[in-house]
């Protein structure tokens, strides 16, 4: 993958300010660390910076077709490549180079905007036509590539730029860094940003399956290029009419024909491929997939992160022993966080909750200092096979809201979150986040247990301003939601928001980009996805415990059965180091109380100091359970927040250095 970045005059007309994209190219160095490219005419500039990967000696862009009057940067990979191109020289375009970005410029002559029924990938892109003076800013499917976008006045002139990361938007020196409190609503709502809101102001992320496209001209408005529009959302069959697989031999057949096709793709390319290897069922049959597409053993790489009961290496190892493969392991422990959690914030661009991303971020650093760019993930299969703990919730706890016109199951979670000293939301919100979802769904019995902590960390004007406005309102939700089986409103959310907003956003791209490394996702494959999303509930979870059903029959097939079969384990870093009890004492930790402290807290003005004292009080003392685990997760992101302030806002929280774009 690359970096992208650039900006248009709306009308078409003024020359781009002299060196502002070079310094957003520049800002996103890493992204693309082997080579630039640069195209500049009347009213627009784009910029690349490139991670060759395929057509290594002659795929620099920006790229145009054959006559020069279609040009594209692009971010990711086509990987039906090899197939597409020799279709559209039977058409009569002619090639110039043997890289994947070519296909674009030529797709958008055949097709237009059909174009997106033909691009097959993870890709984020931007293709201007000199002809027409249209321009095109497109995201894939499953929002495996960010981009992110803003408009701004300058002398007069309005000005849309967009990057491939935000910290090139602020490079420019135009774009003003200013918080978004919709923003940390959904972090703490979701514990992800699933866009098209971020945590800064007036800054935009296209939404996956969807695109922007405008003419430059003096009649063309903000709002006109702004609007995003769909060619691809998450959905699911009607309800009752989802393939019930009677025959079990040919649906399991079936997923493992598509997912290994999947698998070989993404082999696909001019360097080497490793692979990522926990000790769960995904990343095993990847890994055990890529081993028989190559033919031989593919090089693994594996964080072991220490704290008790969090650790898969040992189970890793013993998978990688099996398939033969040459395994690296990588440890991540509490002064590993503490250290490090700093630049996590910086790589991702907003407050990330989830500590396991740091172990990902050492991941990819050891890819990338082991002489690798490109590595396999087996990311992707929990949202769409239903492998999270919140659908086996809710087969067990369901029940409670399926009696009309009682309000048993708000009850019973009141009084759980009182025994447990958790704050709760009053009826009419819990009424109307069950009636916006389409009814009762498992995947609020555990986010909304953790965004109780709006209630109990946030203050003043930043309280009242994130409790008036109901993150899911941002989202625009399915209108198909109703016509769905239960089950699959449930996996909605977890394709939608939690896919593109935490996994995609703060474990993948910005991760492995951060250190040059492009990852590779075979059960996001269009066609994985379509046959996930087409088979009945119960070929992914099999009664209460046996989840992703299809894939773990498939995986026997692969592997030794304790694997197939293996429980899921939430991969989760140690969050009890921001506690009051490693207070002055812990490694590379000084930076933790010095943005938790009383006169930190009152410069941002987002939390309660009060409140965040009692936490950090209460998390020194013992204990375990869904109550502790979510004032964790609250303190977490109490610290996130102010640690991305202090980084990105120049808020001074702290001794560490802010983010120098």
């Amino acid at each position: 993958m690359c970096g992208i970045a650039g900006m248009f005059d709306l009308s078409g007309q003024r020359e781009a300010p002299v060196g502002v994209v070079p310094a957003m190219a520049q800002a996103i160095y890493h992204r693309g660390p082997d080579e630039d490219g640069f195209l500049e005419r009347p009213g627009l500039h784009l910029a690349n910076r490139r991670l060759s990967i395929v057509g290594l000696a002659d795929g620099k862009q920006p790229i145009s077709n054959e006559d020069r009057t279609v040009w594209t940067v692009f971010n990711g990979e086509l990987y039906d490549y090899p197939e597409k191109k020799p279709q559209l020289e039977a058409k009569g375009h002619v090639f110039r180079t043997h890289t994947d970005t070519e296909l674009l410029p030529h797709l958008w002559e055949e097709y237009r905007e059909k174009m997106f029924e033909q691009v097959r990938g993870q890709f984020a892109y931007c293709i201007w036509d000199s002809r027409t003076n249209e321009v095109v800013l497109a995201r894939d499917r499953a929002g495996i590539c960010p981009l992110f976008y803003t408009v701004v006045k300058r002398d007069g002139t309005t000005w849309l730029l967009f990057a491939s990361e935000m910290k090139a938007l602020f490079a420019s020196g135009m774009v003003e860094r200013k918080a978004d409190l919709q923003g940390l609503n959904h972090v703490f709502s979701f514990f992800a940003m699933p866009g098209p809101t971020t945590v800064f102001d007036g800054i935009k992320c296209l939404v996956p399956g969807r695109y922007l496209h405008f003419k430059l001209g003096s009649e063309t408005t903000a709002e006109q290029a702004t609007t995003q529009k769909t060619y691809w959302q998450v959905t699911y069959p009607d309800n009752g009419h989802e393939d019930y697989g009677a025959d079990e031999k040919k649906v399991v057949d079936g997923f493992e024909q598509v997912l290994f096709q999947a698998v070989q793709r993404r082999l696909r390319a001019d360097v080497p491929v490793v692979s990522y290897l926990s000790g769960g069922v995904d990343s095993s049959l990847i890994v055990a997939m890529a081993n028989k597409a190559l033919g031989r053993p593919i090089p693994t790489f594996t964080v072991s992160v220490k704290s008790k009961g969090m650790d898969e290496a040992s189970e890793a190892l013993q998978t990688a022993r099996h398939l033969g493969c040459d395994p690296v392991v990588v440890d991540c422990g509490h002064d590993t966080l503490r250290t490090g959690y700093p630049e996590l914030i910086r790589a991702a661009e907003f407050p990330v909750v989830d500590t396991s991303c740091l172990g990902l971020l050492h991941l990819a650093r050891s890819v990338h200092q082991h002489g690798y760019k490109v590595v396999l993930t087996g990311e992707g299969a929990d949202e769409w096979l239903g492998g999270y703990s919140w659908f086996k919730i809710n087969k067990l706890a369901g029940w409670a809201d399926k009696i009309p016109g009682v309000p048993l199951g708000y009850a019973l979670r009141k009084l759980f979150l009182a025994a447990t000293g958790t704050p709760s939301f009053p009826y009419s919100a819990y009424r109307r986040t069950q009636r916006d979802m389409g009814g009762h769904n498992g995947w609020t019995d555990l986010y909304g247990v953790m965004s109780t902590n709006k209630l109990r960390f946030f203050a003043g004007a930043a309280r009242d301003t994130i409790l008036g406005r109901p993150a899911l309102d941002d989202v625009e939700l399915s209108p198909d939601l109703n016509r769905w089986h239960p089950f699959h409103r449930q996996m909605y959310f977890g394709a939608r928001i939690m896919l593109p907003g935490h996994l995609l956003a703060s474990k993948g791209d910005r991760i492995g980009m951060h250190s040059s490394v492009e990852g590779r996702y075979a059960f996001l494959d269009e066609d994985v996805v379509s046959y996930m999303a087409n088979l009945h509930p119960r070929w992914k979870l099999r009664g209460v415990m046996r989840d992703k059903f299809v894939e773990r029959l498939v995986a026997e097939r692969w592997l030794p059965k304790e694997v197939a079969w293996r429980r899921k384990k939430m991969f989760r870093a140690p969050m009890d180091t921001w506690s009051s009890a490693n207070r002055g004492t812990a490694p590379g930790g000084g930076w933790i109380d010095q943005v938790l402290s009383p006169e930190s807290l009152a410069r941002t003005g987002y939390f309660d100091a009060a409140a965040v004292a009692r936490a950090r009080d209460q998390l020194s003392r013992p204990g375990r359970g869904l109550g502790r685990t979510s004032l964790e997760m609250g303190l977490t992101a109490v610290t996130a927040t102010q640690l991305w302030h202090h980084l990105y806002l120049g808020g001074g929280l702290c001794d560490l250095p802010q983010s120098g774009q």
